[in-house]
């Protein structure tokens, strides 16, 4: 069997503008880059069409470390639906270089379900990532400029500093540093450190933004820290928004690339799913609704984290409504939350599956709170048997939602016209507008309660010392109207990554809350959230090479 990049290279791809065409978008109205890839204008979004046509979302049960297939899902069910005669588009986010070098690899599907160009997209792409590097450190720069500089200071206490540095590369070495060193001329010694481009606050705003202008209102409202006589200071105060939009003129153009079968996709923005919402852009999501009768997006990990926020925070923020949810499971991940060991997952094992199947259970009561109609995505692996799958179809049978097999990896669009078919059933029989897990306008508290009793599970959330001071702050910055965002592990339903399955009798624990009120969102911390992953021994960036032609490999 060939691997993803070797499929991806054994395709002919065809001119972005015959792809562009297929949209009803002239030439020049792109910014190319290339023959393969083009960024589309705003002056394309059209709101009408946004509240007419089909938004799907992907999303999955509690994954296993391998990830359940998402984004392979999300282009396999896009070609699908375009083999059954409905005009779609699937909509992602970029992918980070810290997955792609590190151990679960890029983010252009896999097998024959693929965006394409599949290096081009996993590495540098356009350029986004670095646009949102650099105007994040700008921000950085210009606080330590604004400390050093006593003529126009403003004050800043080093002490209250909440803005760190980013770049986009897994290195554990620069999770905490000292900058300033090196005498008076080189700063003031503080302590700091770096997170990965993908859990920036900037990433973050970018995905929410409506327009140029609302990003550099959003950019303008990141909280800094405090000056010494504990007023707070945001960017707005060091007049860098001005400086950090310019940077991002071209970053927040949505970008149009191929799938395998010749059909449009827009990939745009990537937050972290565990720290940030996890989604694609506002604008790339009103984008595809402006051009394609359907839209397929996904939100990061399992339906507790990226599903929550697309909904909770994203629709709500955006005035968008899905018609239909796709929750992806994998026998392998009903096998490994029933106990199955990860070295045996490939070994059929019902009892594992009948165990683990709580797990889905629990998703899918999830999706019924919100209000959205749901079909279950079986990503079917060879070593599937037709026993475990009849565990999977009888129990979603049993709760009233249909469970399709689909073998996107193997046959791409083929293997995924049944799943198509039953979720255009699924969005014909949609129930309107969903319903939020919670109010912005309750307390903060109030609302991390509603997501962790209702969505997670839990008898009750628990705070620290530190995380009470932090809504003691919260309140006097006058930030409780806002949504939360929960940092929480992806491999548990609760905070706690060995309670695998369905997890009773626990309680979550804030341990800090961080605002990103640029964003327009509160983070609470719960267990051991990691900003900078580090590499793993083995890490995939020792696997990729690069021949004299230029031709890559060892990508996946």
């Amino acid at each position: 069997m060939n691997s993803d990049i070797e499929i991806a290279q054994s395709i002919k791809l065809k001119h972005i503008r015959d792809i562009a065409v297929k949209l009803g978008i002239d030439e020049d109205q792109l910014h190319l880059f290339g023959k393969h890839k083009a960024k589309l204008p705003h002056s394309l979004i059209d709101r009408e069409k946004v509240e007419k046509n089909n938004l799907i979302l992907v999303t999955a049960i509690s994954p296993t470390p391998a990830g359940e297939g998402k984004t392979t899902m999300s282009i396999g069910l896009t070609e699908g639906l375009n083999r059954i005669g409905k005009q779609t588009v699937v909509v992602l986010r970029e992918p980070s270089l810290g997955p792609v070098f590190g151990i679960k690899g890029g983010a252009t599907g896999g097998g024959y379900s693929q965006v394409l160009p599949m290096e081009d997209i996993n590495l540098h792409f356009t350029g986004d990532f670095a646009a949102v590097e650099k105007a994040h450190n700008l921000l950085s720069a210009l606080i330590d400029n604004n400390i050093q500089n006593k003529k126009f200071s403003l004050g800043i206490d080093p002490r209250t500093i909440v803005w760190k540095r980013v770049m986009d590369m897994n290195d554990r070495a620069l999770r905490d540093i000292v900058v300033g060193l090196g005498g008076t001329g080189s700063g003031v010694p503080r302590e700091t450190g770096f997170d990965i481009t993908a859990a920036s606050e900037i990433m973050a705003i970018l995905c929410l933004s409506d327009d140029l202008a609302d990003l550099k209102r959003r950019l303008g409202n990141i909280f800094v820290g405090f000056t010494k006589d504990r007023q707070p200071i945001y960017a707005r105060d060091l007049n860098a928004n001005g400086a950090m939009t310019a940077l991002l003129k071209d970053a927040i153009k949505p970008n149009l690339v191929q799938t395998i079968e010749g059909n449009p996709a827009i990939i745009h923005g990537g937050p972290f799913a565990n720290i940030a919402q996890g989604t694609n852009t506002v604008i790339a999501t009103r984008m595809g609704l402006s051009l394609g009768d359907y839209v397929v997006t996904e939100a990061g990990f399992g339906a507790d984290l990226g599903a929550e926020k697309f909904l909770d925070i994203k629709c709500q923020a955006a005035d968008l409504s899905p018609k239909a949810i796709v929750l992806v499971a994998t026998i392998r991940a009903l096998k490994y939350h029933g106990g199955a060991d990860l070295a045996t997952l490939n070994e059929p094992n019902p009892f594992a599956v009948q165990n683990g199947i709580v797990n889905l259970e629990k998703h899918l009561e999830n999706v019924a709170r919100f209000n959205i109609n749901a079909v279950v995505a079986i990503n079917k692996f060879v070593s599937d048997t037709e026993e475990e799958i009849q565990i999977v179809q009888q129990k979603c049978e049993s709760m009233g939602v249909k469970a399709v097999v689909a073998d996107v990896w193997g046959k791409g669009g083929e293997g995924a016209e049944n799943l198509a078919r039953a979720v255009v059933e699924a969005v014909d029989n949609s129930k309107g507008k969903f319903t939020p897990m919670y109010d912005w306008n309750s307390s903060v508290e109030e609302k991390i309660n509603a997501v962790a009793t209702k969505v997670y599970g839990a008898d009750g959330v628990e705070y620290s010392a530190k995380a009470k001071l932090h809504l003691r702050k919260i309140a006097r910055l006058g930030l409780e109207n806002l949504p939360v965002c929960i940092a929480k592990t992806q491999k548990s339903l609760s905070d706690d990554p060995k309670l695998i399955g369905r997890p009773s009798e626990f309680k979550i624990t804030v341990r800090e809350i961080e605002i990103a009120a640029g964003a327009g969102f509160l983070v609470p911390i719960t267990g051991s959230i990691m900003r900078m992953p580090g590499l793993p021994s083995k890490p995939a960036a020792e696997n990729i090479d690069i021949d004299t032609e230029g031709n890559i490999s060892g990508l996946f």
